[in-house]
């Protein structure tokens, strides 16, 4: 079997575990089930462990350093979307050197390689701490407990990248747009007016606004910013005019953009609807100069940087003032029905978190 046995065989046992997030199934489990088993394995193998944020735990696990060395902080998500469609979610399976199942990829299968590391990560000087975090897929309010928590010198969150060194990604704003109409019986258009008919122009203008992001200034690491329609809902029932209509948008930013610049834009075309910022997180970026950086391209046999699409809480770590990089294996099907992560790549991302934290924690 590729990669390491023990490795492989922890992987799977994360995997097994529904820890779906239940801010985005009603009704799942959330993580502390997982949280428990991370939490155990842990203390057994003698690391000091604090299980943070209640309902929704997460587990800071330190492998303490014998004093005087810059610490080290690793960090993954133990919870994961809905698995609708799915067949055998918690089964996990190894066919051809690859593991399947919910989280295998994203991101199960890192957290089992980092808690390795820090198994391993033996006579070091300095601190390395594995954080293990509830809610990434959605608010990231485990990283943020966390955060209260711990402070560290360095960080590095184990986000499915191929085993490229990634050192920006984009951010996100998410939006509402409400327009308003009159009810009224489907025959009397005199006092009917319709919301839903009034969004059509919004609609509109975020397909145009989308595509002159997307044909404008691009981010050399992460590409152009972009723009869509999420949700959209209406009405009260066949034979009435709409009185309310709603559209949920996200608009992903990169480096440099700002809430504010977004809140601008779409009130310039929102015309008569109403806009509503919901949850946003700034997007990422680490100066491929700074040391630490350059050390883990070392630990990782590359000096070549990349961006990845999609957001991770290395954005909450480093705007703490934590230098962060992204590295983790490299998989297929993130929030799709097929999931699977490379066994190979879970050694590798292993063995360069611990080469880091041997060159980092002294």
């Amino acid at each position: 079997m590729p990669g390491d046995l023990e490795l492989n065989e922890l992987a799977a046992r994360l995997v097994a575990i529904d820890s779906v997030n239940p801010a985005l199934a009603a009704g799942a489990p959330g993580e502390r089930e997982i949280a428990g088993f991370v939490a155990g394995w842990c203390a057994d193998r003698g690391l000091d462990v604090e299980v943070v944020g209640g309902d929704r735990p997460s587990v800071i696990a330190t492998r303490r350093g014998s004093g005087g060395g810059r610490s080290l902080l690793v960090n993954g998500h133990l919870d994961t979307v809905g698995v609708a469609g799915m067949d055998g979610p918690y089964d996990p399976r190894v066919e051809d050197g690859r593991l399947y199942g919910r989280g295998a990829y994203d991101m199960k299968g890192a957290v089992a390689a980092i808690l390795l590391a820090a198994t391993q990560a033996t006579g070091l000087r300095g601190d390395v701490i594995v954080t293990a975090v509830a809610d990434e897929e959605l608010a990231s309010t485990g990283t943020e407990t966390v955060l209260e928590h711990v402070r560290a010198d360095a960080a590095i969150v184990v986000e499915p990248t191929d085993l490229k060194l990634a050192i920006a990604h984009r951010g996100f704003v998410g939006f509402e747009l409400e327009t308003t109409g009159v009810a009224a019986h489907g025959s009397r258009p005199d006092l009917g007016v319709d919301a839903i008919r009034k969004m059509g122009p919004v609609l509109v203008a975020l397909e145009e606004l989308d595509a002159r992001l997307q044909g404008g200034p691009r981010h050399a690491l992460v590409g152009p910013p972009s723009l869509h329609a999420s949700l959209i809902e209406g009405g009260q029932e066949f034979s009435s005019y709409p009185a309310r209509c709603v559209l949920t948008g996200e608009r992903r930013t990169i480096p440099g953009e700002t809430v504010d610049q977004v809140e601008r834009e779409l009130r310039a075309i929102a015309g008569d609807a109403a806009l509503r910022i919901g949850v946003s997180r700034e997007p990422f970026e680490q100066p491929a100069g700074n040391p630490f950086t350059e050390l883990v391209g070392r630990a990782a046999e590359t000096q070549e940087y990349t961006g990845v699409a999609f957001w991770t809480d290395a954005a909450l770590i480093a705007a703490a003032g934590i230098p962060t990089v992204v590295f983790g294996p490299a998989g297929d099907g993130a929030h799709a029905a097929v999931e699977w992560v490379d066994l190979a790549s879970l050694a590798r991302v292993r063995d360069v978190v611990l080469r880091t934290a041997v060159d980092w924690c002294g």
